[in-house]
């Protein structure tokens, strides 16, 4: 048997650190801060995991994929004309078409708010399955967009997100030239990058929540996002090598008044945009792998637990998309005041990539279990976009709670869902000199090279809604290397068969079980992780409103008239009766309880007054 495989383009940032860094603080351009910072977390100092490429891994049927292509084809059957037409009109060029309407139009809230995002998205998409189709969609995309750029930049005239845009261009133009070869991407990007400078602000500014909204000035860049440039500044300057990226990455960092504190562990959150501050924080983990920067990566690692201790049980946060104070009972109080509760597929996309950026660098797979809970809780059960622009925006908490679509047409969310659906492919598997690292249990096939030996991972398992994951390997000849599998952190009695022998090797929960051998054409692994249920109250304050977990799945009790009261013994006895959809059951009562992807139309509540 004879297999291939390819690397993921990138890896630059290793090579330019320390003569970037160097330079950086020669010429004055990066800004430390003059206060002393550490991490409450031990950070591995090893070389970062490396990641697959989109191509390399492969989804077998499921909601997966399935969401994977929804998006696709969404983005393929869009009016070329309708998606150029927010650039042209603000160009004062003619603009043929129907206007989207929505967030997108012209004239409306952001518009072309996420032209860039849907580049990314077309163009990992491409990466992923070296469609024709999706290949020119991108590249046709590109070229209209270019026809509209003038230098000085008319298109960001009087708009609310001059930043937002040019970051999300910045994103779309870089992902198109690393992972579709796009001839015109890099030509593009330095023109739009020149028209928006002009109506950028001088450096990263806080979000002002209270704008003015009617003769609202737009050089205070009130609800504009610039601290969430740098992250794709870096990584323009890593694919192209162009230095100007990198200043414009450093002159962007939000030192003041969010990583400086952060660094030293002081929570600037409550008050603060969710979404975008998550986001930011990938600015943060991109600063440590380019500049080597310590206190970013501490920033990083602090700002992150600080998210995780105020999340929900589903590994959402930010009810009405606002980070509340800890310990003040608010996230509870939420569960009664809103139903905005997590901004879903933004959310998840930052999540995925601080998670991913954290996982790789510190080797702590305690930040893949916070991946999987979002992943199984949140965006996998989002629905999906509709043709007309209508997107599944907020995961609902409440105790009256439903699924239910944002009233504006194209927001934010329909930007973000397209990229996090390819993401999930390079979220699932990591690599380095010993060997693969498997994070995300999705039924997949990953193919790469190991110790000399191409080889194919195929992953078939029904998790997590059953306990048992089997791994099968095929090779091109024999090879010694290490298979990592994580094992979760609430995973007690997890175990693992090796060609149908029990080992007796422990499986410590919240590690990687490395399993090293010479692997055969044919080597079988097969892991178990007993799922079991678990309660958890949503903060300190509400004792009695009770998440019920089994495994990684937190899950929905379905609402039916006036139910009974429920008690803690109740639902630690919830038992799975059915699957397709999978069922949970409380023996010899009327209730059912079923995990976020598999509710549709049905009422339901997250948490119980127990």
């Amino acid at each position: 048997m004879k297999l291939k495989s390819e690397d993921r383009n990138g890896g630059t940032e290793l090579t330019r650190r320390s003569f970037v860094w160097q330079n950086a603080l020669a010429a004055g351009a990066l800004h430390t801060g003059s206060r002393a910072f550490s991490a409450t977390t031990p950070v591995s100092r090893a070389t970062p995991l490396g990641e697959f490429s989109y191509s390399q891994v492969q989804f077998a049927d499921g909601p997966a994929k399935l969401q994977f292509e929804q998006n696709r084809q969404l983005l393929l059957n869009l009016s070329e004309d309708s998606l150029l037409r927010p650039f042209r009109l603000r160009e004062g060029l003619p603009a043929p078409g129907v206007s989207l309407g929505g967030w997108y139009a012209a004239e409306a809230f952001a518009p072309g708010c996420t032209f860039g995002q849907w580049l990314s998205s077309l163009a990992r998409m491409y990466a992923a399955t070296s469609d024709p189709a999706t290949r020119d969609r991108l590249n046709q995309l590109i070229h209209g967009y270019a026809a509209t750029i003038d230098p000085t930049g008319k298109f960001y005239v009087h708009n609310r997100f001059p930043a937002y845009v040019y970051d999300k261009l910045v994103c779309g133009l870089t992902d198109a030239h690393a992972l579709a070869a796009s001839p015109a991407s890099l030509a593009t990007l330095s023109r739009t990058t020149q028209a928006a400078l002009r109506h950028l602000p001088d450096r990263a500014y806080a979000r002002q929540e209270t704008p003015v909204l009617h003769g609202e000035d737009f050089t205070r860049h009130c609800w504009d996002e610039s601290y969430t440039l740098p992250e794709n500044l870096f990584l323009a300057w890593q694919r192209t090598g162009e230095r100007q990226y990198l200043h414009l990455a450093i002159r962007y960092l939000l030192d003041a008044g969010f990583f400086d504190p952060l660094a030293q562990n002081e929570n600037v959150l409550p008050g603060l945009h969710a979404y975008s501050h998550v986001n930011a924080l990938s600015s943060a983990a991109a600063a440590y792998l380019s500049l080597k920067s310590e206190k970013h990566l501490a920033a990083a690692v602090n700002g992150f637990r600080m998210v995780q201790e105020q999340s929900y049980a589903t590994g959402g946060w930010g009810p009405d998309e606002h980070f509340v104070i800890p310990s003040s009972g608010k996230l509870g109080d939420s569960l009664q005041t809103t139903h905005s509760s997590f901004e879903t597929p933004c959310g998840a996309y930052a999540h995925f990539k601080i998670t991913r950026y954290l996982l790789r660098i510190t080797r702590d797979p305690l930040y893949g279990d916070s991946m999987e809970r979002v992943f199984y809780n949140t965006v996998l059960g989002a629905r999906p976009i509709q043709p007309d622009g209508h997107a599944f925006y907020y995961s609902d908490y409440n105790f009256a709670a439903s699924k239910f679509y944002h009233p504006d047409k194209w927001p934010c969310c329909s930007g973000t869902l397209p990229q996090i659906s390819a993401d999930y492919l390079i979220s699932t598997c990591f690599r380095d000199s010993n060997g693969v690292y498997v994070n995300l249990f999705v039924p997949s096939t990953v193919r790469g090279i190991q110790s000399g030996a191409a080889y194919r991972l195929t992953v078939t398992t029904e998790y997590p809604y059953e306990d048992n994951i089997r791994f099968r390997f095929a090779l091109s000849k024999p090879a010694a290397f290490s298979l990592f599998l994580r094992i979760p952190a609430w995973a007690n009695g997890a175990r693992l068969a090796t060609n149908g022998l029990r080992g007796d090797q422990e499986l410590k929960p919240g590690t990687f079980a490395e399993i090293r051998r010479e692997w055969q054409d044919g080597d079988q692994i097969d892991l178990t992780l007993p799922r079991s249920n678990a309660l958890v109250a949503i903060d300190a304050q509400n004792p009695d409103a009770i998440a019920l977990l089994c495994g990684p799945l937190a899950l929905a009790r379905i609402l039916s008239g006036n139910g009974p009261a429920l008690t803690r013994t109740d639902l630690l006895s919830v038992r799975q009766t059915s699957s397709k959809p999978t069922v949970w059951t409380i023996p010899g009562r009327q209730e059912r309880f079923l995990s976020f992807p598999e509710i549709t139309d049905e009422r339901y509540t997250i948490y119980t007054r127990v």
